[in-house]
């Protein structure tokens, strides 16, 4: 490149003064030289000593076999990467150490401290056992420990899935009767299905689908489920559950426990005061934590201690009634009956560890409950692990993740435990304990484990009231709040909709129908976006970058700069935006200098906008493209669902501002194509007047029609195609050859793709008036010199596409 200066003078020097120099380059337009120098003679520019010559670039077009071979190249080394990534565990566990150790043993602890009453909790949610919620809780821990990428996220049993599981069961058995498939069955068959179904995502890497339910239509079935939740417990904590059932619409279940009320026994003493007690503690700590900062880790700590407690509390008191009372029944322990309701009989240890029997039929009669079943496994889990990513500064692999939740359940049958996923409460507790690895799981299933084996008795006399409360005040945190509304409609208004559509539907329908319409909802507006989208017609405007400038406010309060203090500070060393009140600094007070020196500095640059200034300052000018030129940016994907759309944009604004290149004969008027019949016009119209307004029409003829392709991802045959007969239409109604221009392609497929259908080269006798070619520095160059004939600028491009750009030429 240093000797092309040279190679320009030498040739000027052979040819003589008075020869035809080769003309490459006219301040804008620049020309193309191969390496024996057969030059385009096109002369634009009047001075032939102004233009310069650019080496000839051209790169080779992308196959489908470089495809293929990024794909399957070096297959042996991707098989091995891919099995190492199915345990993330490896790339960390031999750097394990006494820190990591400590931060994992005081989470783990903590956790399991909670998981404990939550797991029997959400197993009489489920309608299950309380073992069974314990053998879904240590079997989930453990397990997810090898698979997880997320050190915060801590899986068991949770609360919206377990009355989704309570819901499967009792759907189940109304229909096939309690006698073909029992409870436990049924819910760990639908561990089985689901986790299969998770693992089997996970593995081919399907994850990403989850991506296409958006978070305030989660967020909608998420605090609807919440409520349902709240309100089917009140009928336990107030003492008759059988009084109401809990499986209608949330707001039928509301109405029903208040008309039931009158029918509360003394459960509720073990209800309502273990509730207000719950959420009394969790606020003193929470003031405590804000008020006393030195002392925050001890109300954290005794903040987490308070499920654990209430219920300990509680259940002393329950013995202290219930016991006496059993001693003296005479008869078999299965008849008696507790003035109170309790837990009961609790077997200890891992007493249904096995292969599990399927019954025959099951799968069908689960069939309609699989899709809602997988979709709350794994879409909270999801959601869950990647705001902890965010937060705490790790990558969270969503495949990954997927395999973890479908392993975690596959094994979990063999326990007989029932579907397990991420717990929020749980994995933002393990957070604030400062967990460092995953390992703290193991740790969180030990604690689970001894309370299997040594505290089973002392389960026995636990209210089911008291496990009704802990549930309210655990689940109450899953209802958005006013603020999370009002954020929703400050941010979009439409997903805000969603939400509160989302809510309303699972308060007065059914959860099902809640996710159901977030999936809809979700798809429906991106398909919406997708195949509406708002491209934008371009102009030109100057832009200068300003380096902290002083923002001059006038008397009304709106920011301004004036004629006479166009730029007040140019790349200052000031590190701190400044304002300016009617020419005086607010800070010294003194005079501003409008006349800075520094404005010879600024750099003013051509930027294209939106012609209609949108998001832009109203009092800027946009000139819009030459006469002739059309500038058009998508702003979604260019593909089939859109193109039509876009293009028929582009069609109408170019018949808008330009004429056509063989006007109709306006006294002919079966000359005029049905669906364009011009004026009308009656037989008394005198044929000299249509002549004249034949003539009025001083438009000018279409030349160039530009794409920016900057958003552009993608494109398909049905775009391709729609490109083709665009220009063949303008083509027509021009009656010349358009040019058709492109800048900003991101991928070398959309560039092949327009290649192969005859846009971005020369051919069928079609030349360009101006050829624009964008130039760079090369990579030796050095960043501080920006001289032209340092010879240090290269093609930014191909130069064999001259109708291809890096950026929108100035026409």
């Amino acid at each position: 490149m240093s000797n092309i200066l040279e190679t320009v003078k030498s040739y000027t020097s052979n040819t003589g003064p008075d020869s035809e120099v080769p003309h490459f380059f006219d301040g804008e337009n620049l020309r193309t030289t191969n390496t024996h120098h057969e030059f385009e003679h096109r002369s634009v520019h009047t001075n032939p000593h102004d233009n310069y010559a650019i080496p000839q670039y051209e790169e080779d077009e992308v196959t489908v076999k470089d495809w293929l071979q990024n794909i399957f190249g070096n297959p042996l080394q991707k098989i091995f990467n891919y099995f190492v990534s199915l345990f993330p565990i490896l790339k960390w566990i031999l750097h394990y150490n006494g820190k990591w150790l400590y931060g994992d043993l005081v989470a783990g602890i903590t956790v399991g401290i909670v998981l404990v009453p939550q797991s029997m909790s959400y197993a009489q949610l489920a309608g299950l056992a309380p073992q069974f919620g314990l053998y879904s809780s240590f079997v989930g821990v453990f397990i997810y420990s090898f698979f997880a990428t997320s050190k915060d996220v801590s899986i068991g049993p949770v609360a919206v899935m377990s009355s989704q599981v309570g819901k499967v069961i009792a759907n189940v058995q109304a229909k096939y009767g309690t006698d073909l498939y029992d409870a436990q069955t049924i819910a760990t068959v639908l561990s089985l299905i689901c986790g299969g179904i998770a693992a089997g995502l996970g593995i081919l890497r399907l994850g990403f689908i989850l991506e296409f339910i958006s978070i305030p239509a989660v967020m909608g079935f998420m605090s609807g489920s919440a409520l349902n939740i709240i309100s089917g417990q009140v009928p336990a904590l107030m003492g008759f559950p059988k009084a109401v059932n809990t499986r209608d619409a949330t707001y039928m279940v509301i109405i029903n426990s208040l008309k039931a009320l009158p029918q509360s026994t003394s459960d509720a003493a073990f209800g309502l005061i273990p509730l207000f007690i719950l959420y009394l503690w969790n606020f003193v700590c929470g003031f405590g934590q804000r008020r006393w900062p030195k002392l925050k880790w001890y109300f954290f700590y005794t903040q987490q201690l308070r499920n654990a407690i209430v219920i300990i509390v509680a259940s002393a008191i329950s013995w202290g009634i219930v016991h006496p009372k059993k001693v003296a029944f005479d008869g078999p322990a299965s008849a008696f009956k507790p003035p109170i309701s309790i837990i009961g009989t609790v077997p200890s240890g891992l007493r249904d560890v096995g292969v599990m029997n399927i019954p025959d039929g099951i799968a069908s009669a689960l069939g309609s409950e699989i899709p809602v079943s997988t979709i709350i496994l794994l879409l909270e889990h999801i959601a869950i692990s990647k705001s902890f990513g965010r937060v705490n500064d790790y990558k969270v692999v969503p495949d990954q993740e997927v395999i973890a939740i479908g392993v975690t359940n596959l094994i979990g049958t063999f326990f007989n435990a029932y579907p397990a996923t991420g717990s929020f409460s749980r994995s933002a507790l393990k957070a604030k304990c400062g967990v460092r690895t995953p390992i703290a799981g193991l740790f969180t299933g030990a604690v689970v484990l001894l309370a299997l084996y040594t505290l089973t008795s002392s389960f026995f006399y636990i209210p089911k009231a008291t496990l009704s409360a802990v549930i309210i005040h655990a689940v109450s945190d899953l209802v958005a709040n006013y603020k999370v509304t009002w954020s929703f409609w400050r941010i979009s208004p439409l997903d805000c909709g969603i939400f509160l559509i989302g809510l309303i539907i699972t308060i007065f329908v059914t959860i099902e129908a809640g996710i159901y319409f977030a999936i809809a909802s979700s798809c429906a507006v991106l398909l919406f976006r997708v195949a509406k989208p708002n491209g934008q017609f371009l102009g030109r405007t100057q832009v200068a970058e300003i380096v902290n400038p002083v923002i001059v406010t006038d008397s009304s309060g709106a920011s301004s700069i004036n004629s006479d203090a166009e730029i007040h500070q140019v790349l200052s060393n000031h590190s701190n935006y400044q304002s300016v009140v009617d020419g005086k600094d607010k800070e010294s007070n003194t005079k501003v200098n409008t006349k800075s020196s520094a404005a010879p500095n600024v750099k003013i640059h051509t930027r294209w906008v939106p012609l209609t200034k949108e998001n832009l300052n109203a009092g800027i000018s946009v000139t819009p493209p030459p006469p002739g030129v059309i500038v058009f940016k998508p702003i979604e994907s260019f593909t089939y669902p859109n193109a039509s759309r876009q293009i028929d944009l582009v069609s109408d604004e170019a018949k808008k501002l330009t004429r056509r290149g063989k006007p109709y004969d306006l006294s002919d008027k079966g000359s005029r194509p049905w669906n364009d019949p011009g004026p009308l016009y009656f037989p008394w119209t005198k044929k000299e007047d249509l002549i004249h307004h034949q003539q009025e029409d001083t438009r000018p003829l279409l030349r160039i029609i530009h794409f920016d392709f900057s958003c552009v991802a993608n494109v398909d045959v049905t775009s391709i195609q729609a490109l083709v007969d665009l220009r063949k239409a303008m083509n027509i109604y021009a009656d010349r050859e358009v040019e058709f221009h492109f800048s900003g392609i991101l991928s070398p497929w959309i560039k092949r793709g327009l290649i192969n259908a005859g846009f971005g080269i020369q051919e069928d006798g079609l030349v360009a008036e101006n050829t624009y070619v964008n130039i760079a520095k090369g990579s030796s160059g050095n960043d501080e010199d920006s001289d032209l004939e340092g010879g240090r600028f290269i093609p930014a491009i191909t130069t064999n596409t001259p109708f291809f750009h890096l950026d929108i030429p100035d026409y």
